[in-house]
């Protein structure tokens, strides 16, 4: 005979309850109460993910409230242009920031369009809030955030929150306003620190050196971004820094990402023969062939995965066959153009899988897979 729901195990009813959405939990917790106390317990809430639509302004109080001290990882998804959805992320992080001194983990995701000249200011307040309370904190991820980030956030961060683990600021603002001295500061009071995002405007010999000290934890990822003047103008960091750290942390993978602000002379400044690539976005609207064919030569131990945005051209597709032929490790190229059949066997005979045709081809593998998760 199947037993009544209502008499399965709180284990059982958390399993279940973790896979609902918000308001059906809400729900879920009104029909008696034993399901109130599966719905509501840290079995359910420790790794929550939130999408800030109008519904959750009623759910805040008192439901959600009584949540928050069991969140320890939160994935907080919300939309700028709509002022409910906003007005709920802003609440729902502010209180936090006075419920939940064990979070471990705080990802924010930006959807839809931001509206003309908004500074975030509000859910930038928020995240400050969350950060002086959050002393436990280890991953923060900031990279979908369409705001500029500045100095005051990182120094907040190295203040706050000594036990990081990831911090990621390479986000698809238009500008850059976190100092290489800030960047300093944070490494220096985050010593567990193990996978970073910047934009390269950001970073530094200083922190290379740092990260490379015989005192640092294993350092795993560095993403770095370039699309802003900030990061065309940076100064170049020198190849024995890249090849000390590389020495000191022989794991250690770079993400780099460059954009179509970047002039043909940054790009070529900004690749550099000794940094450990593993991932290589190029989005340029200057010459793709030449960066291809330096990936090809200087990157063949170390790549992982290639997303290219380009024109199709003869001279892509064959700097595009030389890099799959010679990158062993390659999982992964991702064009967003035609590409010939040629390369697509070249990719299917060796690691690498191959995605042509723009609009038609999955989105590169995402950064969480090769950083540390939220699960600490």
């Amino acid at each position: 005979m199947v037993e009544p729901v209502e008499k399965l195990p709180e284990e059982v009813l958390a399993l279940i309850f973790c896979e609902l959405p918000l308001r059906d939990r809400a729900v879920a917790a009104r029909v008696c109460k034993a399901w109130a106390a599966a719905a509501t317990g840290s079995a359910v809430w420790r790794d929550t993910s939130i999408s800030c639509d109008c519904e959750l302004e009623d759910l805040l109080p008192p439901y959600l409230s009584a949540c928050l001290d069991h969140i320890h990882n939160l994935r907080l998804e919300y939309e700028p242009s709509k002022k409910p959805s906003r007005g709920a992320a802003t609440q729902l992080l502010t209180a936090l920031a006075g419920r939940a001194p064990g979070l471990r983990g705080l990802r924010l995701e930006c959807r839809g369009e931001k509206p003309l000249f908004d500074a975030g200011g509000d859910i930038l307040s928020a995240v400050h809030a969350v950060c002086r309370t959050a002393h436990q904190l280890h991953h923060l991820d900031l990279r979908s955030l369409p705001y500029t980030l500045d100095d005051s956030l990182v120094l907040q961060a190295a203040r706050d929150c000594p036990e990081l683990r990831s911090l990621f600021l390479d986000n698809h603002a238009l500008v850059d306003n976190v100092q290489p001295s800030s960047v300093l500061k944070l490494l220096e009071a985050c010593p567990h620190l193990r996978a970073l995002g910047l934009h390269l405007a950001s970073l530094s010999r200083a922190a290379l050196e740092l990260l490379a000290a015989p005192h640092r934890a294993p350092f795993a990822l560095l993403a770095l971004r370039c699309a802003c003047p900030e990061d065309a103008r940076a100064p170049l960091l020198p190849d024995e820094a890249w090849a000390t750290l590389s020495c000191r942390h022989p794991g250690l993978e770079v993400e780099l990402e460059l954009e179509p602000a970047l002039p043909d002379e940054a790009v070529r400044r900004i690749l550099q023969p000794a940094v450990p690539v593993a991932a290589l976005r190029l989005n340029l609207s200057g010459d793709t062939v030449g960066p291809v064919r330096f990936a090809a030569r200087h990157y063949a131990e170390t790549l992982r995965a290639l997303e290219v945005r380009a024109s199709a051209s003869a001279e892509l597709h064959t700097a595009l066959e030389e890099l799959a032929a010679r990158c062993a490790g390659l999982r992964e190229i991702h064009c967003f153009c035609v590409v010939l059949p040629p390369l697509c066997s070249l990719c299917a005979s060796s690691e690498a899988q191959s995605w042509g045709r723009a609009g038609t081809n999955t989105s590169p593998k995402s950064r969480a897979s090769l950083c540390p998760h939220m699960n600490s």
